[in-house]
């Protein structure tokens, strides 16, 4: 099959883009962000899942795990926090990407915010991005107009695996190479099947050889997929290892991720194992009880998929002589989802039985449910979207065999996605500007991660904010203040109670406050509406108001 000629229009743009570039010898280390989607704290091997992961835990015993790091709960400001540097809503992502016409809520990331890419592009760095930007979908707010030289993929969300759903177009830079269509062409492997997150780790190697083609100029990868986020699109072959494994149920399986989890020492071994907050399997019918079994059994499949991927990154980095000075990190954007109950989007409709009518259809059409999602982010309480430590607990890894000698280490430290930017900006050799293409730039909000490569117990403290959709949440040293939508706060002791079991409010009312004296100063800062707040904006957005 032909490739389109804006296809080769778009290739021979780039191309001349990194060849004016200037090429000189520079032994700085290329940067890899390996972001995964709704992925759970526990879904990975070296974080106590039962899915086969060998590659994700090739990086774990070459690098650093760690067991404290924070996401913000939810897609669209995790990729803001990531890229910025920036608090969700000091980024203009306060929500998701929607323009409500206040500040805090765009859609597009603040233009008093610099993006990784910017930074990192001009400190000589040849930027990539693949996968799901989810950020915007205008023009002035697309990758290319934020720092990547090079981009393959959606400017919005995905919601399909093999298809090309409205408003996911596949863009190579700024041009449409893949509109809505049930058949994408794979123009790199004609003679394969596009699937997601095969491609996007193409078009990642692929814009690798190109940039090694012009120089040596370290670069910064983003690899943004979409899995395992639902739809429960698989490919056969991966379905067939799992299909089965999961008839012994929910409660099983959290019972075995969190023994594991111990035993790894990602958790304090009097880490308690939350309360179950579904049915137990055993309530289920047997039809029932198969059919989840085969639900988490393509999610599992999905997960299988991204690890080879990462392998298939792995391999080529080590290929081209360049993965010890690469600073390769995996994580996730949000915890797992329960979206939309116990079984999962469509969950009655479509099932096991009639799964060839929507193996491959895009859009909300199936997910693996709260059960499966309560297994996801073993050993915590709650979901995607909210800020309990279930919702914001995100695998992290960090793989630089050049820098990190203590492989295999575990970090301890809380820390967030704010500590990306400062942590690449050190070891890039970049400067943060206080000022990019005449506006006014946020100073960076969170902290180089280098001390902790280097030192396993660093004892200086800090505190750390969050917000989405009214859940609120804020952590200062081991103490976590934290409240669900239009629900009364809750205090926890983090270092002895991180499944947040225990609620301190009550009997330690002088702390409860004082954290949340801070935590409404900060949302006063960023511009954090109140949930009546953001409705009423809303609702005068769709009448017409401003």
């Amino acid at each position: 099959m032909k490739i389109t000629t804006a296809l080769l229009m778009s290739l021979s743009v780039m191309s001349l883009l990194l060849t004016a570039a200037p090429v000189s010898a520079d032994r700085r280390p290329n940067i890899v962000v390996l972001f995964a989607d709704d992925m759970g704290f526990s879904d990975v091997g070296c974080y106590g899942s039962e899915i086969e992961t060998p590659n994700i835990e090739r990086l774990a015993e070459g690098g650093l795990r760690f067991t404290h790091f924070y996401n913000t709960g939810r897609c669209c400001p995790s990729r803001a926090s990531i890229l910025t540097g920036l608090y969700p809503h000091q980024a203009d992502i306060g929500h998701m990407a929607g323009d409500l016409k206040v500040d805090g809520y765009r859609d597009r990331l603040s233009f008093n915010a610099v993006t990784l890419a910017e930074v990192l592009g001009s400190a000589g760095y040849r930027t990539i991005m693949t996968g799901k930007w989810h950020l915007g979908w205008r023009d002035e707010g697309c990758p290319t107009a934020r720092g990547f030289q090079l981009f393959y993929g959606t400017r919005g969300y995905i919601d399909s695996y093999y298809t090309i759903v409205p408003r996911t177009e596949v863009y190579l830079g700024e041009q449409v190479v893949l509109p809505v269509t049930e058949k994408p062409v794979n123009h790199l492997h004609p003679d394969q099947e596009w699937y997601t997150t095969d491609v996007f780790t193409d078009y990642a190697l692929h814009f690798i050889d190109d940039v090694r083609e012009q120089g040596d100029a370290p670069f910064f990868l983003y690899l943004a997929y979409n899995a395992p986020h639902f739809p429960l699109h698989a490919k056969p072959e991966d379905i067939q290892k799992y299909r089965g494994k999961y008839r012994d149920g929910w409660e099983q399986f959290r019972k075995s991720r969190h023994q594991k989890l111990i035993e790894l020492g990602v958790l304090q071994s009097d880490t308690e194992l939350s309360a179950l907050d579904v049915p137990a399997w055993q309530t289920l019918t047997d039809k029932q009880r198969d059919d989840m079994d085969f639900k988490m059994a393509l999610f599992a499949a999905i997960v299988d998929r991204l690890d080879q991927n990462v392998g298939r990154v792995i391999d080529h980095l080590e290929a081209i002589g360049e993965l010890n000075n690469t600073l390769l990190v995996f994580l996730s954007d949000n915890g797992g989802t329960k979206e939309t109950g116990l079984f999962g989007i469509k969950g009655k409709r479509n099932t096991v039985d009639n799964y060839s009518e929507w193996a491959k259809v895009g859009g909300w059409t199936s997910s693996y449910g709260q059960g499966w999602a309560n297994l996801s982010n073993t050993p915590f309480r709650r979901y995607k979207r909210e800020n309990h430590e279930g919702g914001i607990s995100a695998p992290f890894i960090a793989h630089w065999p050049n820098m990190i000698d203590d492989r295999g280490g575990l970090r301890h430290q809380p820390s967030h996605l704010i500590d990306l930017m400062p942590t690449f900006v050190e070891i890039g050799q970049a400067e943060y500007p206080t000022t990019f293409n005449g506006h006014e730039i946020q100073p960076m909000q969170g902290r180089s991660l280098m001390p902790v490569f280097d030192l396993a117990n660093p004892k200086e403290s800090r505190t750390l904010y969050w917000e989405h959709e009214g859940n609120r949440a804020i952590r200062e040293g081991d103490w976590k203040l934290v409240g669900s939508r239009n629900e009364p706060w809750e205090l926890y002791n983090i270092s002895q109670d991180r499944t947040e079991s225990e609620n301190l409010v009550e009997s330690l009312p002088k702390k409860a406050n004082a954290l949340k004296s801070k935590w409404d100063a900060w949302a006063e800062k960023v511009n954090v509406l109140t949930p009546e707040a953001f409705e009423q904006q809303r609702q005068s957005v769709r009448q017409g108001g401003k």
